[in-house]
């Protein structure tokens, strides 16, 4: 019988939603996201003790004294053992999940009780929902809403849907129909009759179902945890992954006074307003004779008033609480968030939970989530995740890779060179090569020991490693996660049992134990990977001082192992008490690592000095100029800027107005001013090497590569060339002979200033019309735009320049730490052309930030500009 491909079809139809609307999915995300976040701030907001007293008052009006006690001791138990926090976010997530659920579940039940045509199509849906395996929901999840508590929330509403809207249906369906009729014949109203007799009566069924939902809701919350819903489900997700039994007990017991605490007051709601359920508590409280204290219950009035008492006691101590911000630690991040993900591996947890770390001292708000490789790499490719530590290349994560390619960043490997293989105890005797396990599949009962099912090194076990030895029909690979392969492992060799186990170098195991790597002489596994940190596509742009930290981010294997071990030591739950152990015995490496751009600057020599410095409206001179601003009033000194024209300025740098200025062309753009005006200024160096004067016109004007063809093309040109300012060196050095060598006399010069020329280029070349402009070499616009420039092969324009600081002759006795940095100081091009673009992103009056941009793109740069002994 030919094969069906349902699940081709049913993927293709997630990739067509997927792409095709991807507007909805990013609008109920937007919602979802809202709505969780306001349900959680406020159950978060309170201290811990006082939400719980406001449980248990709840639970007095509703279950009486005991209910109340029992609350308040089990969720004080929650809090002791420290899983208070993801009760409350499990507890925002079924609420969220609960209300919408209830709100469409409700009116479905009344429709298919109303129709039968729409129960009886309804119906094969609900089964479709409510037998479909939970965790299949949170594929498409994923999918269509990313990580988080999204696709966890609509995962739980069309899991919990189902006995909602079967026992609203149930539920009006089963009253009398004698009471329907009664109400008919009085000429009742269908709505009236619906609210007024049919709702109240069925009303006990419906928060049967109701309380069904919020079960199945919480049940669901936990598998959510997997694909970073966060909560108990995380704690729950975590404790299995790393098969730690005691995080796994606490919040199994979590969730299990969580669940019994909903239950339990569902059931009591019912019985507060529905008139069945008061009759029949009336009679079980007659029943108890002298112990009717013990149910006695406040009225509603006094329980709300005990609520909002607690309320405005929370408030109050939220409000004094503030502290203004957190202590210690840089700036840098300046509270901005950084989401990090990774698989369950040590050397994966280990190296995000020390990133995590030295983020949170340089003010970012950094989130860890452990994740499947598969969403890990999933979520990274949507944005949900910003930077992962463990991708391991070429090998491991090649299926990956080659799917997400396009979407992730990579920023460069952390370790080299890594490798797979299969590992068994030294006392198995004659065992060395993956070859030597062929025929002894029975002393290993059959199988290897694997990790996570999505691992890339399982992939290459059962897609390459099996087939290659012949291993496939003698073994079965057992699929676990890593913490229970290990676990397993621990369990043969205390016990002295063959067991043969995935595994990877560097890994701490090799030193716990005495294991063999068995060789790989067919190279099946590869010739060892790399572990790389990925980001997601755009993460160095939006965050490039974190991406630079990360690119230069190496550790060697002692340092992986001995972070390994502390982190191991200090337990699930306490990784970055681990990650702080590890840092106190490297001290300096934090700042090593992530060298921070807004670190306390030691001051100069002649801090409180305020040089005047000078500088021409060009983008090199702007950009310079504000960089020794900054550098400046970070050591202390106190600079003050002018801009002038180059005429002015040389004049001032004579009479001493001018102390210094960053961009003289020397030695011919700028010679007449030289000539003139040497006796009074000196030569404080070059800091670019080698500028070059030329015109220039666009790329897509045809024929034109030197200043001859640009005579011969007058007319095309219309017979102009636009100029810059006039008092600079270039432009009388065009007029003076570079016009009368080429016969370009004829050619009428603008001399409207360089933000004009570029005005006029970004015009022309918008709308491909052929421009001749005056330029020079380094300047940003041969980046924005494809330019040529014209050659010169007569000469004309002179020897190539450099750039120079040249300062009043008294400058270097006035200012001699600042003069000797300036006599060091050299920039290459792709400095030059970052920091004026910065410059020119950040805008016109915003230069400074700019700057400081391009400053933290580039850590430690102070220091080698303007270095203090």
């Amino acid at each position: 019988m030919p094969r069906i491909p349902v699940g081709s079809w049913v993927s293709d139809g997630v990739d067509w939603l997927r792409d095709n609307l991807s507007w909805l999915f990013e609008f109920v995300t937007h919602i979802l996201n809202g709505f969780y976040s306001a349900i959680h701030t406020v159950l978060a907001a309170p201290q811990p003790l006082i939400l719980v007293g406001i449980l248990a008052v709840i639970a007095w009006w509703l279950r009486g004294l005991p209910a109340a006690l029992f609350t308040f001791l089990g969720f004080a138990l929650i809090i002791s053992i420290e899983q208070w926090d993801e009760t409350v976010s499990s507890l925002s997530l079924v609420l969220v999940a609960c209300l919408i659920t209830i709100a469409v579940a409700l009116p479905l039940g009344i429709l298919a009780a109303r129709s039968r045509a729409v129960g009886g199509a309804l119906r094969p849906v609900l089964d479709l929902m409510q037998t479909m395996p939970a965790m299949v929901y949170l594929i498409p999840g994923i999918l269509f809403f990313g990580l988080g508590v999204v696709p966890g929330i609509v995962s739980t509403i069309v899991f919990s849907m189902p006995p909602a809207v079967r026992m609203t249906e149930l539920g009006i369906r089963q009253v009398d129909e004698e009471l329907v009729e009664a109400a008919e014949a009085f000429g009742t109203h269908p709505r009236r009759t619906l609210f007024r007799v049919q709702l109240p009566l069925a009303l006990p069924t419906i928060m049967a179902g109701i309380n069904q939902v919020i079960m199945l809701a919480l049940s669901m919350v936990v598998i959510a945890g997997m694909v970073g819903g966060g909560g108990l489900g995380g704690s729950v997700y975590n404790g299995i992954s790393s098969v730690d039994v005691a995080l796994g007990s606490e919040a199994g017991l979590a969730v299990v006074i969580l669940a019994m605490y909903l239950d339990r007051m569902t059931g009591a709601l019912n019985q507060r307003v529905s008139p069945l359920g008061r009759r029949a508590l009336a009679k079980a409280q007659a029943a108890l004779g002298g112990m009717k204290f013990l149910q006695w219950k406040p009225a509603t009035s006094l329980a709300m008033c005990g609520v909002i008492v607690l309320a405005l006691l929370a408030g109050g101590m939220s409000y004094l609480g503030k502290d203004g911000g957190a202590a210690g630690g840089t700036t840098d991040g300046k509270g901005r968030p950084v989401s990090l993900g990774y698989v369950n591996w040590d050397e994966g947890k280990s190296t995000t939970y020390l990133w995590k770390e030295i983020l949170e001292q340089r003010g970012y708000k950094p989130r860890v989530q452990a994740l499947e490789a598969g969403p890990l790499f999933a979520g990274q490719a949507r944005g949900d995740i910003d930077v992962q530590t463990n991708a391991w290349l070429p090998t491991t994560h090649a299926a990956y890779w080659k799917k997400y390619q396009d979407k992730l960043e990579d920023l460069g490997a952390w370790y080299d060179k890594t490798s797979l293989e299969i590992a068994v105890p030294s006392y198995m005797k004659g065992i060395k090569s993956l070859d030597d396990l062929k025929g002894k599949g029975g002393d290993f009962g059959g199988k290897i020991t694997g990790i996570e099912p999505g691992a890339g090194e399982m992939k290459i076990l059962k897609d390459k490693v099996l087939k290659d030895y012949g291993l496939g029909g003698e073994y079965k690979v057992q699929e676990s996660s890593t913490s229970a392969m290990l676990t397993e492992l621990d369990r043969a060799i205390h016990a002295k049992k063959p067991i043969a186990v995935t595994l990877w170098s560097p890994h701490w195991a090799y030193n716990k134990y005495k294991l063999t790597k068995l060789k790989d002489p067919k190279g099946s596994f590869g010739s060892g990977d790399s572990l790389h940190l990925l980001g997601r596509k755009g993460f160095a742009k939006d965050e490039p001082q974190v991406a630079g930290w990360m690119k230069n981010f190496h550790l060697d294997e002692k340092q992986l192992t001995s972070l390994e071990n502390d982190v191991k030591t200090a337990g699930v739950g306490h990784e970055q008490e681990g990650v702080r152990t590890w840092l106190k015995k490297h001290p300096g490496l934090v700042n090593k690592l992530a060298p921070s751009a807004h670190a306390s600057y030691a001051k100069g020599k002649d801090a409180g000095k305020a040089p005047n410095i000078g500088y021409p409206a060009w983008d090199e001179g702007i950009a310079t100029t504000y960089l020794w601003k900054n550098v400046l009033e970070k050591r202390g000194y106190k600079p003050n800027i002018r801009n002038l024209d180059v005429g002015p300025m040389w004049t001032g740098l004579s009479t001493g107005q001018i102390d210094v200025e960053t961009d003289g062309w020397l030695p011919v753009a700028q010679k007449q001013y030289w000539d003139k005006y040497k006796k009074d200024v000196v030569d404080g160096g070059a800091w670019y090497d080698k500028t070059s004067l030329e015109i220039a016109v666009p790329s897509y004007v045809k024929g034109v590569k030197t200043l001859d063809d640009l005579r011969e093309h007058k007319d095309e040109f219309k017979g102009k060339i636009i100029g810059i300012e006039p008092g600079t060196g270039e432009m009388k050095r065009l007029h003076d002979v570079v016009q009368p060598a080429y016969g370009l006399k004829d050619f009428q010069v603008t001399e409207a200033g360089t933000g004009a020329m570029l005005t006029e280029l970004e015009r022309a070349y918008a709308k491909k019309e052929p421009i001749a402009v005056v330029l020079w070499s380094p300047h940003w616009a041969y980046s924005k735009y494809h330019l040529t420039k014209l050659e010169d092969p007569k000469g004309t324009w002179g020897a190539n320049n450099q750039i120079k600081t040249v300062g009043n002759k008294s400058f270097p006795k006035k200012f001699p730490e600042f003069a000797g940095w300036l006599k060091n100081w050299k920039m290459t091009p792709d400095q030059l052309g970052s920091l004026e673009q910065d410059i020119q992103d950040a805008g016109k009056g915003h230069e400074n930030q700019g700057v400081e941009k391009w400053i933290d793109d580039h850590p430690g740069i102070v220091d080698k500009m303007a270095p203090v002994k």
